[in-house]
């Protein structure tokens, strides 16, 4: 029996199928370092995890075979708490600010970028802010500068509203999305199925970003944008 035990698993409080809990045979196995193990009798399976220390979990009981993973059950379960104790102790309407450049003539890949980072900060229930900076006698051009935004918020229509239209502040104009949860719950599923599809045929899966990777590279990127708006002060 694995570390976390046949005494720990409870099918009655718990949907998530747990070592002998799992009576389907074959099985899709998954390691403990998200290596393909691939199509095994579940009894075999449930043994390599024995071995290992570890605990057979059923991720995906929708799947043809059903996908296992190999993993520490009670660690995983701990963790999971932790983060949805976190999630409550973090207020939703937390600002998160993008800033689209320096300057109204933003690359368009650049935006699809940042529009990216806000995507993944809205499915974490993180509000955003888009702020885009008028350079020089750009101020005169206002319409370049709403027609990024514009276009940041339409990108984003699947999963959130606009919860503060254009605000000016001097030389720059933002507006703030917040999450509509029922798209994002909507979202999430649908992204569910289509990884539990690709883990069935044995397609590799990539990790998902951390909260904490994505506010690293948001704040490095915001770090640049400052460097560079300081080297133009002055600009015309």
């Amino acid at each position: 029996m694995g570390r976390f035990g046949r005494d720990g698993d409870r099918p009655r409080e718990q949907r998530t199928r747990v070592n002998h809990f799992i009576r389907i045979t074959p099985i899709r196995v998954i390691g403990p370092d998200n290596e393909q193990i691939g199509v095994i009798e579940t009894p075999d399976a449930i043994r390599m995890a024995q071995e290992r220390g570890l605990d057979l979990v059923e991720i995906s009981p929708e799947a043809r075979p059903p996908v296992c993973k190999i993993m520490d059950y009670g660690k995983y379960k701990y963790e999971l708490g932790k983060s949805k104790k976190s999630n409550k102790g973090n207020k939703a309407a937390e600002m998160k600010e993008l800033r689209l450049g320096r300057s109204v003539k933003i690359d368009p890949h650049d935006i699809r970028v940042r529009t990216d980072q806000a995507r993944k900060f809205l499915m974490f229930g993180h509000k955003v802010m888009f702020t885009q900076r008028f350079k020089g006698r750009e101020i005169a051009h206002k319409d370049l500068g709403l027609k990024n935004l514009a276009s940041v918020r339409d990108q984003l229509a699947d999963i959130s509203k606009v919860e503060q239209t254009p605000r000016w502040m001097g030389k720059s104009a933002s507006i703030i999305l917040a999450p509509d949860k029922v798209k994002v719950e909507a979202l999430k599923r649908k992204l569910e199925k289509e990884k539990a599809e690709k883990l069935a045929k044995g397609e590799k899966v990539e990790e998902e970003k951390s909260l904490e990777q994505l506010e690293a590279e948001l704040e490095a990127q915001n770090e640049g944008d400052e460097a560079d708006a300081g080297g133009d002060e002055g600009e015309e």
